[in-house]
């Protein structure tokens, strides 16, 4: 192991081997939160149909399993509301009783209902997928985890576009940074961790 991952490491505590532990009162619940996986915002991202291959199978699982599906839509100047861009890839089809959140900002609990679909759900974990990693993603898995929820990144069902020409990484690194990240991140009573589809799982530990 590098020095760099060991230093990573040393940042987890026994408790977060153990059940998650949102800090938020009666909320047992799991809900699965499908982030802004629109045709103008995954048209190029990295790995496009694999990504969105496994949001659907987490779609299908959660609701054979009568878990809520979230989905969140954003809009601006550069997505105007509905547009062909601002709509989700047809790949993914809402159902008409699974809640819709817009939004305009990054975080998806900015200046939205999100908050209120989950506590009327009585959700107190997330199951985050969509895109794009290094921007609404990131945005909404701090902003969920400081609002005291337990998070779980789905590392295979996020994505984002390649902005090397603007001085970031490869969209792949992007993806594997947040992914490596996001499984130490800490909190009191709260847990993080990053799984891949084939792992997810909607129950309570």
């Amino acid at each position: 192991m590098s020095v760099a991952a060991s230093r990573v490491r040393r940042h987890r505590t026994d408790d977060e081997n153990g059940p998650p532990m949102t800090t938020l009162a009666d909320r047992p619940t799991t809900a699965l939160l499908v982030i802004d996986v629109q045709n103008g915002v995954v048209a190029g991202a990295f790995n496009r149909d694999a990504v969105i291959a496994n949001i659907d199978t987490l779609v299908g699982k959660a609701r054979a399993e009568d878990v809520p599906v979230i989905w969140v839509q954003h809009s601006d100047d550069d997505l105007p509301y509905g547009s062909e861009s601002w709509k989700y890839v047809p790949e993914l089809v809402r159902d008409d009783a699974e809640p819709l959140v817009h939004k305009r900002y990054g975080d998806s609990f900015e200046d939205t209902d999100l908050e209120a679909v989950l506590a009327e759900r009585g959700v107190g974990r997330l199951v985050v997928t969509g895109a794009q990693t290094d921007a609404c993603i990131r945005s909404t898995i701090h902003g969920a985890f400081v609002r005291g929820y337990d998070v779980t990144l789905v590392g295979d069902a996020h994505t984002t576009e390649d902005l090397t020409a603007y001085g970031a990484p490869a969209p792949e690194q992007v993806i594997a940074h947040t992914n490596l990240y996001w499984q130490y991140q800490s909190a009191p009573g709260r847990r993080a961790e990053t799984v891949n589809t084939a792992e997810v799982t909607f129950a309570a530990d």
